[in-house]
C-alpha cells in the first residue's frame, strides 16, 4: 500500500449515524444516561442529538433497522466508539444522576 501523509493532528469526528432497532430506547440511553440533547426529530424514525448545541453529533434512525436484532458474532459492523467528556468528573456526574 502506498504511504500517504498522516492525518492532521487535532482532526475530530464530526458526527456518526447509527441504525437502531428502537429509537426511544436509544434516546433514553444517549439523552437520559449520557446527557445528549435532541436537536431535531424526523417523525418516529430518526433523531439528531448533540453535545453543546452543535447541529448533531449522533444521528439515530430506524429507517432500515426498526425491530432489528444485533448482528451475529463474526460479522462486520461498528465494534467500538468513544464519547469523550472534558473531565472524568463530568462523566461521573452523568452516570450517577
Amino acid at each position: 500500500m502506498p504511504q500517504s501523509p498522516p492525518i492532521v493532528a487535532g482532526t475530530r469526528i464530526g458526527h456518526v449515524h447509527l441504525k437502531v432497532a428502537d429509537l426511544e430506547r436509544a434516546l433514553g440511553f444517549y439523552c437520559g444516561v449520557l446527557g445528549f440533547e435532541v436537536m431535531q426529530r424526523m417523525g418516529s424514525g430518526a433523531a439528531f442529538i448533540s453535545a453543546g448545541g452543535y447541529h448533531h453529533h449522533i444521528g439515530l434512525n430506524t429507517w432500515e433497522s426498526k425491530g432489528g436484532h444485533p448482528p451475529p458474532p463474526g460479522t462486520t459492523g461498528l465494534f467500538h466508539t468513544a464519547i469523550l467528556y472534558p473531565t472524568r468528573a463530568a462523566r461521573r456526574m452523568r452516570c450517577t444522576a
